[in-house]
């Protein structure tokens, strides 16, 4: 039902999203949808959930498969794992991470930026060794936000990303850590 969910949004986005129209796409019965999902809204939080995680999950590979110099190639793998799953990951660059459905679809108190932001400040602590501070929270977060604005600008322009705009988004997120957070690199 997720698959199908998510090959609806590529096709016709949310506002023609229906569980009708899930059902049918899944070969499955509509109560069987309403065993799960009570609506639409349901299935592409759990859609949302189930990107997210992949998402943290590649991420999380990357960061174990590869040595970074720094953080800021740290920063641009996370950009380039992005910009792959909104290439070849059905309903990802119709949701990315629920926005467009929600601001607070993944936590109910936090908006979703703040979810992610969290994840990848987790990992950076996991990873560089860095202090937790409040000062890393809002640089993560104002990072996260603003190459979350510039990365959908990119696909606005290019459904496959035009490259000139990832490659600002990257710019703006390494200019923007090194004020805040300096040169702090891996182990």
């Amino acid at each position: 039902m997720l698959d199908a969910c998510a090959e609806l949004l590529d096709e016709a986005g949310y506002e023609a999203l229906s569980t009708t129209r899930i059902a049918d796409r899944a070969g499955v019965a509509i109560g069987s949808v309403y065993q799960f999902f009570p609506d639409k809204r349901a299935i592409t939080q759990e859609l949302t959930r189930r990107n997210v995680e992949e998402f943290v999950r590649r991420v999380d590979r990357r960061f174990l498969e590869e040595d970074y110099r720094g953080w800021w190639e740290a920063v641009d793998a996370i950009i380039d794992i992005y910009v792959d799953m909104h290439r070849t990951v059905s309903g990802f660059k119709s949701l990315h991470f629920g926005d467009v459905v929600d601001l607070n679809l993944l936590d109910s108190d936090s908006d979703n930026n703040t979810v992610i932001a969290g994840r990848l400040r987790g990992l950076f602590l996991k990873e560089f060794g860095l202090a937790d501070s409040a000062a890393l929270d809002l640089a993560v977060l104002v990072a996260v936000e603003a190459g979350d604005a510039v990365l959908k600008l990119a696909f606005r322009r290019d459904p496959e990303g035009a490259p000139e705009i990832i490659d600002a988004a990257k710019q703006l997120m390494r200019g923007f850590l090194s004020r805040q957070l300096g040169s702090w690199s891996p182990r």
